[in-house]
Order: structure tokens, then C-alpha cells, then sequence
């Protein structure tokens, strides 16, 4: 059987449960949070504060990331940052006051920061290449469906006090370590000791930006960034209810749809990726957000908001997959096993970037400007990444 048509590998099956298990925690988590930040009689800026702290805190400690997980390797980062991620939570469940629910959500940042470097390296490490599109797209499609079903978990378990959720959370990441110890170890590719990694020049952040498919993949990073969680996050709920003039429950239902054509798109671009290019679904849904965005901001009723939110989302579905294929590339160029994780982080500190630099920027432009221009912004980020993809070859190698 040929890699194209064959199962992913176990170790990748393992990875995608864990990624499931950890999104679900999280979306029981972030309905709650703002209001658990509330309930300790702060106003509103603190309780973004909260909210962003996490994600701040990943960008500070991604390079940190890179460079222990190519001292330590995969496996132990992994542990360490379920370990942190899951007693941040625990923490967060037991503060008392503000100041320690800002403390312990942010050091969370820290735990998330590890585990995903060092998750998504071994996901490039155990999958051959004919594979990377595929496993990268069935990594992303189960954080993307535990974000779906936290939510809803979390909703039932709100009535039993704002504090059950961050405890939940904490003991799924419980349980996702127990599986990472029982069925991960034995998959893991062996560790290549640092002293190896310098003699044979491992790939950093900054002698991978030489190549044209590793900056085109942080230019997708960072437009993925800054669709998800400018556009839809901030925008979209305000522009539903203020200038279509409908409920909230319709800003949710177009969210609904942006994560249903997310999840529509994630295996296109998988199998496109692994059997095209890299570069063919790259430029498709690049396209197709740019578009989009445009489209958004000039929508004049709720239906055709709706189709071009679905439209969107099947958009950063055919972005992500192909990204992360062409920086798993890079990494498993090495000529004896280094790992790239300085490339990886700052790949990740990338997209975090674009998550955070997003809501703050489309926010001061739709005062500014209006909501048309507001929207089209992610339009602008789409052309960078549009002449970046255009200039690598066909399989998105270079």
C-alpha cells in the first residue's frame, strides 16, 4: 500500500486524540472565563487582560520552546507542558483573587506553548512527506471539533459553579498525559542529542526564513491568526447585531458556518497538499479568504453574510494543512535527524502574533474606517501571502 492511500501512522492517531482531548478542556474553559474574571469586581479591561494574558505569554516563551525541545526532545516537553497547562487550571479553579487568576492563566501560556511545539514536531517526525498534508489536516480538524464540543460541554457544566470548569479541564489533561505515557512513548522517533543538532547545522527560525516556502507559511500563519480571531471573534458578532440588525443567536449561527466550512476544507487541503503541492491549495484558499473578507464587510442581508462566512471558513480550511506541510518539510530536511524546533516556535509565534495583533488593529480600523475597510484588512494580510505562495515551486519545497 503507497503512503498516499495508506492510514496515518499510530503515533499520529495518538497525537490527533490528545489534540481533541485538549480542545475540548479548552472550550469548556473560555465561555466561563470572562465571567469568573468578573466575579472577583474588576471591569471589563481587566478581564481582557485574562483573556489575552495566555496568548501573550505564548508569544514570549515560543523561542524558549524551540530551544528545549532540540536540548530535552519531544516526548519530555510534551509531558511538561500538559503537566503546566493542566495545574494552571486546577490553580486558576482554586484562586482567590484577581492578581492569581492573571498568574495562573498566564503561566498556562507557558504549558500551551511547549505542548504544541513539541506536539506538531512530532507529528512532522512520524509522518512520511506524502503524508504531512493529511496528518496536519486531521491534527487541526480535531482541535477544531474539541473547540465545537467544549462549549457545549462547558454550557452544562456552568450551573454547578464558575469554578467546575477549569477542574475538568485540568483532569483532562490529566488524562491526555496518561495516554501520551502509554501509547506515545514507543512511536516517538529516538532523540538526537544537541551536540548532534549543532554539527549538523539543525534548521533556526532565521536560516529557515531564507527559504520561500517557510516565509509563505508564516505569512498563512499569520493571515490564519488574524482571520479567526480579528475578523470572526471581534467583528463578526458587532456586525450581525449592529448594521444587519439580527440577533445574536445569527453572529453565532455565522460562526457555526465559518467552523462547518473550516471543517469542510481541512481534508481538501490535505489530500491536495499531498498529492499536488503545497502550493496549489495554499494560493486556492488564500484566494478564497481574501475574497471573502471583502465580501463580509459589504454584506447587506443575513443570508448572504451567512453563505460568505461558510465560504470563509472553507478558506482557512484550505490554508492551514499545506503551511504546516511546508514547515514540516524544512524540519524533516535534516541530514541526521535535527529537529527545527527554533523554525517551528517561531512559526507558532507567528500565527499567535497575528491572533493578537488582529482583534487590537481591525478593532481602530472599524472606528476609524467603517466595517468594509475593517474587513478587507485581512484582504491586505491575504496579498502578502498571496505573492509569498506564488513565488514557491509547485510542491512547495522551496
Amino acid at each position: 500500500m503507497s503512503d498516499r492511500s495508506a492510514r496515518l501512522p499510530s503515533g499520529v492517531r495518538v497525537l490527533v486524540g490528545m489534540s481533541f482531548t485538549v480542545a475540548v478542556g479548552y472550550g469548556i474553559v473560555a465561555p466561563v472565563l470572562p465571567v469568573f474574571a468578573r466575579s472577583f469586581d474588576v471591569g471589563l479591561t481587566a478581564t481582557s487582560t485574562v483573556i489575552g494574558a495566555f496568548a501573550v505569554v505564548r508569544i514570549l516563551f515560543a523561542p524558549l520552546s524551540g530551544r528545549l525541545v532540540e536540548k530535552l526532545g519531544e516526548l519530555p516537553l510534551l509531558f511538561l507542558g500538559l503537566l503546566i497547562v493542566g495545574v494552571s487550571s486546577l490553580a486558576c479553579a482554586a484562586a482567590t483573587e484577581f492578581w492569581q487568576l492573571l498568574v495562573f492563566r498566564a503561566a498556562g501560556g507557558i504549558g500551551s506553548t511547549f505542548f504544541t511545539v513539541s506536539s506538531d514536531l512530532m507529528l512532522f517526525r512520524m509522518s512520511p512527506r506524502t503524508m504531512l498534508g493529511r496528518a496536519s489536516a486531521a491534527l487541526a480538524g480535531a482541535f477544531l471539533l474539541g473547540s465545537v464540543v467544549g462549549p457545549v460541554a462547558g454550557a452544562v457544566l456552568v450551573p454547578w459553579g464558575d469554578r467546575l470548569p477549569f477542574i475538568v479541564y485540568g483532569g483532562l489533561l490529566v488524562v491526555a498525559t496518561a495516554v501520551v505515557a502509554l501509547f506515545l512513548a514507543a512511536c516517538t522517533p529516538p532523540h538526537v542529542p544537541q551536540e548532534r543538532l549543532v554539527a549538523s547545522g539543525a534548521t533556526t527560525f532565521w536560516t529557515a526564513c531564507k527559504t520561500r516556502a517557510f516565509r509563505a507559511a508564516l505569512a498563512s500563519n499569520f493571515l490564519d491568526g488574524w482571520t479567526v480571531h480579528g475578523i470572526r471573534v471581534v467583528l463578526v458578532p458587532v456586525f450581525v447585531t449592529e448594521m444587519l440588525d439580527r440577533t445574536s443567536s445569527w453572529a453565532a449561527a455565522s460562526l457555526a458556518l465559518f467552523a462547518a466550512g473550516t471543517a469542510a476544507g481541512l481534508p481538501i487541503a490535505g489530500w491536495m497538499a499531498d498529492q499536488i503541492g503545497r502550493r496549489l491549495p495554499s494560493l486556492l484558499g488564500t484566494t478564497v479568504l481574501a475574497a471573502t473578507a471583502v465580501w463580509l464587510g459589504l454584506s447587506s442581508s443575513i443570508a448572504e453574510f451567512l453563505v460568505a462566512s461558510a465560504l470563509s471558513g472553507v478558506g482557512t480550511g484550505l490554508i492551514a494543512p499545506p503551511a504546516n506541510a511546508a514547515v514540516g518539510d524544512l524540519v524533516n530536511r535534516q541530514p541526521t535527524g535535527g529537529r527545527g524546533g527554533a523554525a517551528l516556535a517561531g512559526f507558532q509565534m507567528v500565527g499567535d502574533a497575528g491572533a493578537v495583533v488582529g482583534p487590537l488593529l481591525v478593532g481602530v480600523v472599524a472606528d476609524l474606517g467603517g466595517y468594509p475597510i475593517a474587513f478587507s484588512t485581512a484582504a491586505v494580510v491575504a496579498g502578502v501571502a498571496l505573492v509569498g505562495w506564488s513565488r514557491v515551486d509547485r510542491r512547495g519545497a522551496s
